[in-house]
This record gives C-alpha cells, structure tokens and sequence, in this order.
C-alpha cells in the first residue's frame, strides 16, 4: 500500500524537522523544502497528497503559494501561522487552505488535523466515485467522477472548497443550514464566532453558477438549496 505523501514547506529548520519526524512516525512520506520556490518545486517533483504550508517564508509568502496550488492541484492544505490575527486566518481559508494552526503547537494536534483532514477528503472523494448519475439544476451539470462543474456546457472553476460547500447544500435540498454547521461539515472543525469565510464562499458560488435564486439566505439563520430547482 502507497503511503499518503506530505509535503512540509518550513523556513525554520527546527519547526520543520519536528513536523518530519513526527509524521514519518506515523505513517506518512514525507518532504521537506525550506523557501517557497523549493516548495513548488517539490509540488510537481513528488506529487504530495497533502501540504503543510508556513505562513511567513523568506521568497514567496505562504499566500501567494496556497492561491497557486490551490489552482493547480486538488489536495488539501494545512497552514502554519505565527499570526494571531483572525482576518489574516480568514483570508488563508478564503484562497484554498483547508485550515490552520497557530505556533507554538503541540505536535499531536498537528498530526490529528492532518488525520482528520485527510479522512474527510477520503470520504468526498469516495462520494464523488460513487456519483453515477449527473446532478443537474437550472443549467448546471455537476459531473462527481470528474469534480467536474459546467454552466450551459461552459466548465466552471470552482475550488475545492467551492465544490464541496455545494455538493453539501445539493444534497440536502429544502434543509437549512447554519453557517457553523457548513463551517463543521466543509471545513471539517467548530470555528465558532466567524463564520464569514462561509458568506463569502456561498456569494461566489451564487456567481459562478448564476443561483442567487436557488442558493437562499434564511436570514439569521444560515443557507439552504431551494427544492424545486429543475
């Protein structure tokens, strides 16, 4: 069996040998790049299946590389931040990044987000493989063997974020969901207090796919995907 690669993109040695050591532990392949530009470097030479990202590195900030890998791979990114600033957190769950850990941490939490993380995506995926059937809405076509998206047979790009915050509001029409709910359900974890990442994500979606009147706000409540659609 394949082991899960992870590739850990750390400036600071010591951080990135403790992450190394400890996920070689469990299981998982590891790689380590010390700048942003090695980083993607590695991102086409080893093909991981999950990133640790730093935040703060000495070329390229960990922002401009998630929005990149974001758009060119569809793994998922766990982001590591000195940070404290909750917009900055935000703004890293905005373009891509699955979600975050702020320094100092204990390695053990470390390693169960990337478990956890991993699991979920496991579960989409294994969903999308089962998807036989299109599922189709006003002029949209979701394709689940390809993560595929089209709008009147134009391809949509939508980030993996984007698509898994829809399928979940697709599968449950008529529900309504709170934000924290699609916050635990997409995201995988209780961010409770900001859910604004969500707001934002739902507006987009609503763009992309011309669904302003399928996707709905139930004001102070949440979200929901209206039943009659087709």
């Amino acid at each position: 069996m394949e082991k899960t690669k992870i590739l850990i993109i750390e400036d600071e040695k010591a951080i990135a040998d403790l992450l190394d050591y400890g996920l070689t532990k469990e299981g998982y392949e590891t790689r380590k790049a010390a700048t942003g530009m090695d980083g993607l470097l590695q991102m086409e030479r080893f093909r991981p299946d999950f990133l640790l990202l730093d935040w703060m590195l000495p070329d390229l900030s960990g922002l401009e590389i998630c929005k990149k890998v974001t758009a060119d791979y569809n793994i998922p990114i766990l982001m590591i931040t000195a940070k404290n600033d909750i917009a900055d957190k935000i703004l890293g769950l905005e373009i891509g990044a699955d979600d975050y850990i702020t320094k100092p941490f204990d390695l053990r939490e470390v390693v169960v987000r990337v478990r956890t993380i991993l699991r979920r995506v496991a579960l989409a995926h294994r969903a999308d493989e089962l998807g036989e059937e299109p599922i189709r809405f006003k002029n949209v076509e979701i394709v689940r063997r390809e993560r595929a998206v089209r709008n009147n047979g134009q391809a949509v790009d939508l980030t993996p974020k984007e698509y898994d915050l829809l399928l979940k509001l697709l599968g449950s029409r008529g529900r309504i969901f709170t934000r924290e709910e699609l916050l635990e359900h997409v995201w995988g974890y209780d961010y409770a207090g900001e859910t604004r990442t969500v707001d934002n994500h739902i507006q987009r979606l609503r763009k992309k796919l011309d669904a302003g009147d399928v996707i709905t706000t139930v004001f102070g409540i949440g979200y929901k995907f209206e039943k009659e659609t087709d």
